[in-house]
């Protein structure tokens, strides 16, 4: 290429963003969270609703990390090259968000499971269109001083998103009174349907206005991206690229890569049997069609709602902990606190206390969704953020690719389909995931200024 790129990402001072701002380019993330944390938070039940045994709960679960893993550096990459009226990142929040939208409408009036399952798989890809831009929305619009504070607004706004989304079919059942119709004979209750229908709502709402709110940067030299973007058509470019980019892969990358990946194996065997664990431990339903087994969901949906308000509250603490204690520090310490959360379940029998479980697990959700992107993002070139940010949740998608292979023949031959057992071992992960944090090393240390 004749010229370099030069974008403003890379050569020219962005300036600072007020709250408000930040706010709107944030705002986003709540809808997303809306259909992510609906997802998380009933899908095992659903499963369980159509039949399924708690062994196959984890296969049930593969279709979708696999397409993820696929489709996250593709986005990150094409968004890197792509400009158009709306923007880089934009068109992908949009068609994303059409997409979720279209899929969480549809889900909770599944027949089968094998329907169920292709529905999540198209659902958890669909979100990934629209939430890995938002990553290194963050990156292309705020300085680096101010990105430690966008990624926890970020985090602010999954918490509140999954409070809602998660406590939505416990609040239409117990504060709005909604019950089955009599004849209604579907497998899914009510409550959880109409739950999908206000997240699918929510989702296109808030995607919408980060969209109308937040305008982007064009390339500085615009010719020069245009020759750029030319030399990278087609799929075979891409996957040379994105395999390119991962052997010349920033040594801080390289280590955060394995604490995300023991965080996120913790937070999926608490996904994928939290809710039904409540349900058959702390409960005693034996019978997914009873009103016991519905009653226990739903407090575990309580529960998740617990650890998001958790996450949203202490989203407001946590750059003021970076600022004083380092990122690495603060990360570390607050997974040390979703290890404890975790591992102490097996001693709570009762709903109430379950809720204390929680307090840790919210402090460990909100560093996760902010402390690594934030480290990450200080040690990336430019014009690669998109598809490193794509790459880096590979380490993400890979712990659900693991349990959903593997983790249904622990629970047969070693946990005895026990699902309380499955928790304890999402906490034990954690717990090895705080340990490595120590080996990374923050790119920047931070002043009073950066915060």
């Amino acid at each position: 290429m004749a010229q370099a790129l030069k974008t403003p990402s890379s050569s020219v001072r962005k300036p600072q963003k007020n709250f408000w701002q930040i706010w709107n380019m944030s705002f986003g993330f709540l809808g997303i969270q809306a259909g992510w944390g609906l997802q998380m938070a009933n899908m095992s039940a659903i499963y369980e609703y159509l039949g399924a045994r708690a062994d196959q709960i984890p296969i049930l679960w593969l279709a979708a990390p696999l397409t993820g893993l696929l489709i996250q550096p593709i986005i990150g990459h094409s968004s890197d090259r792509t400009w158009g009226p709306l923007g880089r990142r934009r068109p992908y929040f949009l068609v994303g968000a059409i997409l979720s939208t279209s899929m969480l409408i549809l889900m909770p009036n599944c027949s089968s499971l094998w329907m169920a399952a292709g529905m999540l798989w198209i659902l958890d890809a669909s979100i990934n269109v629209s939430m890995e831009p938002f990553r290194a929305f963050v990156a292309d619009i705020l300085p680096e001083g101010q990105r430690t504070a966008g990624f926890a607004m970020q985090s602010l706004f999954i918490g509140l998103g999954a409070v809602v989304a998660s406590a939505l079919p416990w609040l239409l059942t117990n504060v709005f009174h909604i019950t089955q119709a009599a004849g209604d004979t579907r497998a899914v209750p009510t409550t959880v349907r109409l739950s999908f229908y206000i997240g699918a709502a929510a989702f296109i709402g808030a995607v919408l206005w980060t969209i109308v709110t937040t305008p982007e940067y064009p390339p500085e030299n615009m010719e020069a991206f245009r020759e750029m973007k030319a030399e990278k058509i087609g799929l075979a470019a891409n996957g040379k690229e994105i395999f390119r980019a991962i052997s010349e892969m920033p040594d801080t990358m390289r280590k955060l890569g394995p604490v995300q990946l023991f965080t996120w194996l913790g937070l999926f065997c608490m996904w994928l049997y939290f809710p039904v664990a409540v349900a058959h431990n702390v409960f005693g339903a034996q019978d997914p069609n009873s009103p016991t087994y519905k009653a226990g969901v739903e407090w575990g949906g309580i529960c998740f709602a617990a650890y998001s308000a958790v996450c949203f509250a202490f989203s407001f603490a946590l750059p003021g902990l970076a600022r004083h204690l380092g990122r690495k520090y603060t990360h570390t310490i607050c997974l040390l606190c979703g290890a404890v959360g975790l591992m102490s379940v097996a001693f709570m029998h009762n709903k109430y206390m379950l809720l204390l479980t929680m307090l840790g697990v919210g402090i460990a959700w909100a560093s996760t969704l902010s402390m690594p992107y934030a480290v990450l993002a200080a040690s990336l070139p430019p014009e690669r953020t998109g598809v490193y940010m794509g790459i880096f949740n590979f380490f993400v998608v890979m712990p659900e690719i693991l349990a959903s292979l593997f983790f249904g023949w622990i629970m047969i031959h070693f946990l005895h389909n026990d699902r309380i057992y499955a928790i304890i071992a999402g906490g034990v992960f954690m717990l090895v995931a705080a340990a490595l944090m120590q080996r990374v090393k923050d790119p920047r240390t931070l002043s009073i200024r950066d915060l």
